[in-house]
């Protein structure tokens, strides 16, 4: 992995504490765990952070400008499938505790990214085959775009989350546990392969066809967290996007985590995400984009075992779009909407029992407190799609589908926008003695209320009557 180019990486901001500074918040956070900060149980309706959310609400609001029009699109896949000829690499995802260094390659791994436009505006879907996209790579990459002239508003991130990927990127103590040691090296190559698939979907976009679908899997997932099986996303939704000389992108989500290689994995693996695209881009499409569901929450299901399963989800999703092509109706003219909300969050606290939290400030030594946080929506004709800031509950995701179900609209969740604020799950399971809430909810019982309640609101704004030019 060799970089060149004019890529600057921006690791100022969430640079790793100094190593003194991690052992002196470890000893910290020990004496402080009999004397935690309580849990803030306050509503987040009267906080400083919520009236600074709506009152952006209401800007945006007022100054959308939807484009309608004949739809162009561009895309482009470029490889991040790491070296490990002459250099260690870590692998993200399940911890360094055992898994620190990648053995080899399973099958190779990709960022894939698509221009779209129907008027000024071209926006970008990017996602990765990684377990998040770092937040300082997505930084990275938006200043670069943003000398382009693309504002970060108009970029929209997601990874496949992936837990066998790529790392070296972690910031702060506990992401580099999940992702190893920060190389540089590592991330100004990465942040030079998504510019490269960015700009090479911008170059080369065509007058094109565009139509969305979405079916429903439910043999592949299930709910984790409560094993209510009611209440888990199973929808696969997809955007169709077909090119002047029938070059075919397809953007597709599921919820179901990508899981099935076991934590003593040492291979590279895009998971059942990556063997989604390969089967999609096996003579169906030219590009086949990923972007990781609402997979808080959600586990895979399969009666396979790791490799084998990865095959068996990605390759039957696959078939579904595949079989199901004569129904996905496809149109040259689209209404695209869209909205990139920056939000301010609660008071960071990394909990250490059920009422108790680390004060804010060693919290931050623990980890770095997430910054530039966005809410993201684009609605596509009749698809409304949602970008997220971390894990977002399959929950959540199947009663924004139903919301907007009765106004005729198909809503898409994902994850992973470049901004990573852990697990965004209903304030009803933030006591229960589970990984998800009691390590990885970091804002307090009432956060995903608070971000639900944001995301409805922007579906108000963004449903607008229909009609071309």
């Amino acid at each position: 992995m060799i970089y060149t180019g004019d890529i600057i990486l921006l690791t100022g901001r969430l640079s790793p504490p100094k190593k003194a500074w991690n052992i002196v918040a470890l000893i910290f956070a020990i004496a402080f765990v009999s004397n935690g900060c309580a849990v803030v149980k306050k509503s987040y309706v009267a906080t400083p952070y919520y009236k600074a959310a709506t009152t952006e609400l209401e800007n945006a609001g007022k100054n959308k400008v939807p484009g309608t029009g004949k739809i162009y699109a561009g895309f482009s896949r470029v490889s991040i499938t790491p070296d490990l000829s002459g250099k260690k690499v870590p692998i993200a995802g399940y911890g360094q505790a055992k898994t620190k260094y990648a053995t080899g390659i399973h099958d190779s791994i990709f960022v894939r990214s698509v221009a779209l436009s129907a008027g000024a505006d071209t926006l970008l879907i990017i996602s990765a085959d990684m377990l998040i996209m770092p937040p300082d790579i997505a930084d990275s990459v938006a200043s670069y775009l943003a000398r382009k002239g693309t504002g970060r508003d108009k970029l929209f991130f997601s990874a496949t989350h992936t837990h066998s990927g790529i790392g070296g990127w972690g910031y702060g103590m506990l992401a580099k546990l999940m992702a190893g040691k920060p190389d540089d090296e590592i991330k100004k190559w990465i942040t030079m392969q998504i510019v490269s698939s960015v700009d090479s979907s911008i170059r080369n976009m065509k007058p094109s066809q565009i139509g969305s679908g979405s079916f429903h899997e439910p043999a592949f997932v299930r709910n984790r967290l409560t094993g209510d099986n009611t209440m888990i996303n199973d929808e696969f939704d997809y955007l169709l996007i077909e090119q002047e000389g029938n070059r075919r992108c397809v953007v597709g989500t599921y919820s179901a985590h990508a899981t099935t290689t076991g934590r003593s994995n040492t291979l590279i693996t895009g998971d059942y995400p990556g063997w989604w695209s390969y089967e999609m881009e096996n003579g169906y499409a030219s590009v086949a984009i990923f972007c990781g569901g609402s997979m808080g929450s959600q586990g895979p299901v399969s009666d396979s075992t790791e490799y084998d399963a990865a095959m068996q989800i990605g390759k039957s999703l696959a078939d579904r779009i595949i079989n199901s092509d004569s129904r996905t109706e496809l149109t040259n003219k689209a209404f695209i909407s869209y909205m990139t909300l920056p939000v301010d969050l609660p008071k960071y606290r990394i909990r250490v029992s059920k009422n108790l939290t680390l004060p804010s400030f060693l919290s931050r030594g623990l980890m770095a407190m997430p910054q530039n946080v966005f809410i993201q929506a684009i609605r596509v004709n009749n698809i409304l799609w949602y970008f997220t800031p971390g894990d977002f509950s399959g929950e959540y995701a199947l009663m924004l589908k139903r919301l907007y179900a009765s106004k005729g609209l198909q809503v898409a969740v994902s994850g992973y926008n470049g901004a990573y604020t852990g697990y965004i799950i209903p304030g009803k399971y933030f006591y229960l003695d589970h990984y998800e809430p009691r390590t990885m909810s970091w804002f307090g019982p009432y956060y995903g209320d608070y971000v639900f309640e944001i995301m409805d609101r922007m579906g108000g704004i963004l449903v607008t009557p229909i009609g071309f030019d």
